[in-house]
């Protein structure tokens, strides 16, 4: 790990305990929670659509949808988001 990285973690994990600042509301509907829980495990866009039973174009249409409610960029910054905020 590299030693800025590492400061970091450090300073983040110091003031873990004292932060009591309850996460910002996410208006996620239901299909968007699960959309999220689905990516966080890793899943496609095609997974997400078929364990939904949805078309595809509709299940990226929701990942694109929660990337954009969570603020992020990327499904992996989407899955540290979601689970910062405790939706799942």
């Amino acid at each position: 790990m590299q030693p800025s990285v590492g400061a970091k973690l450090v300073a983040r994990v110091a003031r873990w305990p004292h932060e009591e600042t309850p996460p910002p509301a996410v208006p996620l509907s239901e299909r968007e929670l699960d959309v999220v829980r689905l990516l966080s495990e890793g899943h496609s866009n095609r997974e997400i659509a078929g364990k939904l039973f949805l078309a595809e174009g509709t299940g990226k249409n929701l990942v694109t949808s929660v990337l954009s409610k969570l603020q992020v960029r990327d499904r992996t910054q989407a899955a540290l988001r979601a689970r910062e905020l405790r939706l799942f």
